[in-house]
This record gives C-alpha cells, structure tokens and sequence, in this order.
C-alpha cells in the first residue's frame, strides 16, 4: 500500500512553501505580484514560510532589477539565464532551484508554480494548501471547475485553450484533471525530488508552453492524487500582448499527443554506465 505523506494541520511551524515565478520581460506585472505574495505571506505566517523564486529569462527591461527591489520585503532568490531560453528552461530553472532548497524540509515542503504577469492571484494558495493537507500530491488552479473564472480573455485564446484541453483529455485522460496546461499548481516537494531523480534531465524535454502538460504526464508515472480546484484567471491584469507563439505551440502539443506515455525510467543498461 503506497503511503502518502501529508501536511498536517497540527504542524505549529507550518509548511515551507516556494514559489516559482518564471519571468521574461514582466517588469510591469512582477510589482503588484510580488506585493500581493509579501500580503499572504503575512497572513499565513502562523502555518506557512513563503520565498518567491523568479527565474529572469533573459528580460530586456530590468524584470531581474526590480524584483530584486523586493528583497528586503519577501524571502526572494533571483536567478538570471543571461538569454532568453524559454519557458521550460526557467520552470526547470525554478523547479531545480526549490528541490534543492526544499530538500531539508522533508516531505512537508511544498513547491507553487504560478505565471510572473499578475494574471494569477496568490489569495488562491490557501485553498491549495488545504487540499494539499487532505492528501493531494499535485493541486491544480483549473479553468474547467465549477467556480472557475476568466476575465479579459481574448476569444480565440479561450478557443485554443478549450481545443487543447479537450484533446489532451482525451489522449491522457489522468483521472482527476480537466486543466493540463494552466501554469498555476502547487506540488509536493518530494514528489518533485522524486521525480528529478527518477528522470534526471529527461524530466522537462519539451519548450515553451508545452512544459507544463508534459510535466504533469512524467509526473502521473508515479500515481500521484491530482486535484483541481476553480482559477480565477485575470487576463484583463496582463500588461502587453500574450508571449506564446500560437502555431510553435499547437504543433507541441500534437508532438506530445502522438508520443509513447511515459514510464518510469529504470537504470541504464548494464555496460552503459
């Protein structure tokens, strides 16, 4: 029977919880976040310790300088790829980053992902957290609950989404989740250490916006409980126009469709080593 480590309530400290925010060029939206974060930090100080991790993807208007101007308000790490690599190289970059960190917290620790242009609101954590603490292994923000939300979403972002969902749905069809690709999900750190080892560089593979559904499906190998629970998405916060290249990702999407499921990777071949 596989034992699911869970966050307790009766835990005085609290949980340690990273948030990585992956950035490129989001001088604009990091402020609000990052002061929003600093709040629920506050609030949750009695059952939870919130750092930020930004992760500068080779930004061209400072996003590394000014969240760095919040050093001396939040627990905060800044991390700089010098050029721009996309997005699953700074999810990796971040998540990499957490594991480390959160490896002397044990179990407990518990790592968020959320999108750096103030389009996803932190008040949501705390629900997160609550289902992580009834026993969820992976939490999900989902535009497809009951509850959900969306304002200023351009229509035919909103068609692309509900197009990509359906068929990511019905090739991988993981009990439990109808959003395979928000950016918003909080983990379990040890599921993500375990899943590093398991699948060392191999983990991530894909680029850009794909990454966040191919994470989700390396991740299912290991049974994980997914729950989702309703994203309030606030694109009418968004400063500028949407960084994903439309047909780049579509065509990601269908690579990843028409690929084997993944499976736990065993040792390498004797003589390989």
């Amino acid at each position: 029977m596989r034992r699911r480590n869970r966050l307790r309530r009766d835990e005085p400290a609290g949980v340690a919880v990273w948030v990585v925010l992956p950035a490129y060029n989001e001088a604009a939206g990091l402020p609000p976040l990052l002061e929003a974060i600093e709040g629920l930090g506050r609030r949750l100080a009695d059952t939870a310790v919130v750092r930020v991790v930004v992760v500068d993807d080779g930004s061209a208007d400072g996003t590394g300088d000014v969240a760095q101007g919040f050093a001396g308000r939040i627990p905060l790490t800044v991390l700089v790829h010098p050029q721009n690599r996309g997005l699953a190289a700074a999810i990796r970059t971040g998540l990499e980053h957490a594991c480390r960190e959160a490896a002397p917290d044990g179990p407990q620790g518990v790592i968020i992902t959320m999108d750096a242009d103030n389009t996803h609101s932190p008040d949501q954590i705390p629900a997160m957290l609550d289902a992580l603490r009834g026993g969820a292994d992976v939490v999900i923000a989902s535009r497809y609950r009951r509850g959900a939300s969306q304002a200023g979403v351009p229509p035919h972002r909103a068609l692309l989404s509900a197009g990509v969902g359906w068929l990511l749905r019905l090739r991988f069809g993981l009990h439990g989740v109808r959003d395979y690709s928000c950016g918003y999900r909080a983990y379990r750190a040890g599921l993500l250490r375990q899943a590093l080892a398991a699948y060392g560089p191999r983990l991530i593979e894909s680029a850009g916006f794909v990454v966040m559904t191919e994470l989700l499906v390396k991740l299912a190998v290991f049974r994980p409980r997914i729950v989702e629970v309703p994203l309030d998405l606030r694109y009418d916060r968004k400063a500028g126009r949407s960084k994903m290249p439309a047909v780049r990702t579509i065509l990601g999407y269908l690579r990843l469709v028409a690929s084997r499921s993944p499976r736990v990777p065993g040792p390498p071949p004797e003589g390989t080593r």
